[in-house]
């Protein structure tokens, strides 16, 4: 996971207010529900030491966003009386959730958002196609009116025209076919698409796919859910397309575990990835979510500056050690140098010291776990 977005978090100093809850308005008392949720969240935060302007910063998001259809969620963070990131979240979190502390509590956010995979979906018929691209942009689309719109359906005039018509049927499918395949290709190579959703009429999505580039061949997911008319219903494409996103996200988890599997005990625990990010040693950290963790780290003013006790940072000349969240010191160290993170689920790593682990960019003698015979 990239996390280059939570830089304007921790660009500033904090002290940080962090807000998750349900902000679905899908019934007729949800609206009255969430102020009252929203009260006791504000009160909280209050206690906890949030000054009255932050506070006021997210109330006007909460009470003032611009609500979604469905189930959702919000979270929002906030210091010295701005709002430095909202995010909407697909489904309503766990728990409402309001915290004020020297570090953002981010690490919900990232669980729930997981790995952003970037994806194109092309939804196509003889005539053309919608094609719609998320990446780290936000949302791209393009539509494709074929060149060749006469004749595109095979007829049987009769006589000695009807081969005729039906090589010209033919030759106009497939120009058109190219032009989608063409605008596809240079959509997702714009947002660095991971895979490539292709739906719409059997015989144009198999054109279209016989001619996306070679490296898009192994890469495409095509399906017969979804068509290109007006009014026509398609959510059963957003599902091919959740789970189309969701296997190439496993398949990083699995490569990433993999690849941590082959570094024989370096990078294990704790105390090593500590130890691995005050040296900026962390290429990947793979983090069990524990929502329920009660583990804490010291730190200093610095991302680098993260130790398991205060004697270790007071060592570093860190004069006033300051006790956090494990993951919010952890993460907030990740962003500082530039490295990534993979959020794991309980059974995808059982074995895993402390639930934390680290792929190195380089080991030296040094490197806790090393062997050095």
């Amino acid at each position: 996971m990239e996390l280059s977005f939570l830089r304007p978090i921790y660009a500033r100093p904090g002290p940080w207010a962090s807000v998750y809850l349900d902000a679905s308005r899908n019934s007729q008392d949800s609206r009255p529900a969430l102020d009252l949720r929203w009260r006791a969240m504000r009160e909280r935060l209050r206690q906890d030491g949030a000054g009255a302007a932050t506070v006021a910063a997210l109330d006007g998001v909460v009470r003032g966003h611009d609500p979604m259809p469905g189930d959702y969620g919000l979270a929002a963070f906030a210091t010295e009386g701005e709002v430095v990131l909202t995010e909407y979240l697909s489904a309503p979190p766990l728990k409402d959730l309001a915290s004020y502390a020297p570090l953002a509590h981010t690490m919900p956010l990232l669980a729930q958002r997981g790995e952003q995979i970037p994806w194109v979906r092309v939804l196509a018929n003889r005539n053309g196609a919608d094609i719609d691209a998320i990446g780290a942009g936000g949302v791209e689309r393009a539509q494709v009116d074929g060149g060749n719109q006469f004749p595109l359906r095979r007829i049987d005039p009769g006589g000695w025209s009807q081969s005729n018509w039906q090589r010209s049927a033919m030759t106009s499918w497939h120009r058109n076919a190219s032009d989608i395949a063409t605008a596809a290709a240079e959509l997702a190579a714009g947002v660095g698409a991971e895979v490539i959703v292709l739906a719409g009429d059997t015989p144009i999505r198999e054109m279209i796919a016989a001619a996306l580039p070679a490296f898009w061949q192994d890469r495409v997911v095509r399906t017969d859910a979804g068509f290109r008319a007006a009014g026509a219903d398609n959510s059963a494409l957003e599902g091919v397309t959740v789970q189309a996103i969701a296997e190439v996200a496993t398949a990083h988890a699995d490569a990433t575990l993999d690849k941590f599997g082959m570094q024989e005990q370096i990078g294990n625990g704790l105390d090593a990835v500590v130890t691995a990010l005050q040296r900026g040693q962390v290429e990947t950290m793979l983090l069990v979510d524990d929502p329920s963790s009660t583990e804490q780290l010291w730190i200093g003013d610095l991302p680098t500056e993260i130790a398991t006790s205060p004697e270790e940072l007071s060592a570093m000349s860190v004069a006033d050690p300051q006790q956090v969240r494990a993951d919010a010191a952890l993460v907030r160290a990740l962003v500082g140098t530039d490295a990534g993170l993979t959020v794991l689920g309980p059974d995808e790593a059982p074995d895993l010291p402390d639930g934390v682990g680290a792929i190195l960019r380089y080991a030296d003698a040094s490197t806790p776990g090393r062997d050095r015979g």
